[in-house]
């Protein structure tokens, strides 16, 4: 489990360090507000199509050939990032790091292989907080590399050093991580097709349940991610190193609770329970932003909105994995994952025009809105009947 969470640490933090400037890049080729946002949905439209294939493609040969592909294929797509001077050559390389996205999905089925059932909360806990720490590092960093001034702010050197951090995550799966999918356990080429990800999803209420309160939490942070770089520059004068440095505090609070909390709270309380405390606070947390005059009242509702993410995000990842048998866990991350894909390909494409249309505050407004019933649903795929033989 150790070397996984090194492994993911270093994978995100060559992610996070370009999440602050894609859309400062796409400004500076003269995209207008409007447009930034569907290109920052690029990615997750081509992650959905990706995800679920790159799970059962981690069922049938493994997981670590699975991380290895995606993190060379992410790679690539930071130096084409990188050198990008144009709005296509930034698209292209969007896309292919969204198709390229095999990783995340790979690593919560690495994490599930090798934890019981009891303590699967705990291993998405740690598999969130590695998350977290990159999200919570890697736009500090590339803010802090690029520059405060939008004007001269210098993106290829964030690039290079997210593909060098994929060249040295390569090397510890290659060197370092033990396959947690033994053959005896994988699908086999010529065994019966396993339902797709709307069969699972048709299938399985639970899972149909839980993955439909991720998509909403998702499409939550979605608005705010996509939003937050120009909304901040807009009302506050933030340029990359600051907004970095705002993403790095509320990222912070995520992994202290995904790393700390989670761990404690999850035995105690539940995964239900805890699920629906962290909707609960990330609702809080986005309204406290849209109704804020000033700085104090809107990074305690970013500090809200990190405690609600880091509970909610490894205790429904726990309840995604309990619907899937040991030779189909992939299959089901990935279908898991698609929503969550689902909802950053599909709100970039209006949360720019929210902003514009309706005003600065609006987006959150309707974040808040969208994530409320989650609750509900995360109750309902925790009442759900779960099949006996799913138990390992």
């Amino acid at each position: 489990m150790q070397a996984l969470f090194v492994v993911c640490v270093i994978d995100i933090l060559g992610f996070g360090i370009l999440i602050p400037l894609v859309p400062y890049m796409a400004d500076r080729f003269g995209v207008t507000p409007a447009l930034i946002t569907p290109i920052l949905g690029i990615y997750s439209v081509c992650q959905l199509v990706a995800a679920p294939l790159w799970g059962r493609l981690s069922d049938r040969y493994g997981r670590r050939p699975i991380l290895i592909s995606s993190l060379a294929g992410a790679c690539v797509s930071y130096l084409l990032l990188g050198f990008a001077y144009n709005v296509t050559g930034l698209v292209l390389a969007r896309a292919l790091a969204g198709f390229m996205a095999g990783n995340i999905s790979a690593a919560f089925a690495y994490a599930s292989d090798i934890s019981t059932p009891a303590a699967r909360a705990k291993s998405m806990g740690l598999v969130g907080a590695a998350i977290g720490i990159g999200f919570m590092l890697g736009p500090a960093i590339g803010g802090l590399l690029a520059g405060d001034d939008i004007r001269s702010a210098n993106f290829l050197r964030p690039a290079a050093v997210s593909a060098a951090l994929s060249l040295c995550a390569i090397a510890l799966v290659y060197f370092v991580l033990r396959e947690s999918h033994p053959p005896e356990r994988r699908t086999r080429p010529g065994a019966a097709r396993r339902a797709g990800p709307v069969a699972l999803l048709l299938s399985r209420p639970a899972l149909r349940s839980i993955a439909t309160a991720s998509f909403l939490v998702t499409c939550s942070q979605a608005i705010f991610e996509s939003i937050f770089a120009i909304w901040a520059f807009r009302k506050f004068g933030f340029g990359p190193r600051s907004v970095g440095l705002v993403l790095f505090s509320l990222a912070l609070v995520a992994v202290g609770v995904q790393g700390g909390l989670v761990r404690v709270l999850a035995p105690l309380w539940g995964e239900m329970r805890l699920a629906i405390v962290g909707v609960a606070f990330y609702v809080a947390g986005l309204l406290m932003v849209a109704t804020a005059a000033g700085l104090t009242f809107t990074f305690i509702g970013l500090a809200c909105c990190g405690i609600g993410g880091g509970a909610f995000i490894p205790c429904a990842a726990a309840l995604a994995s309990k619907q899937a048998e040991p030779r189909e866990r992939g299959a089901v991350m990935g279908t898991y994952q698609a929503g969550a894909s689902l909802a950053r390909a599909l709100v970039p494409l209006g949360s720019g025009a929210i902003y514009v249309v309706l005003g600065p505050s609006a987006p959150f407004f309707a974040g808040a809105a969208v994530t409320a019933p989650a609750a509900w649903l995360v109750w309902r795929a925790a009442r759900a009947h779960l099949p006996s033989r799913i138990s390992s």
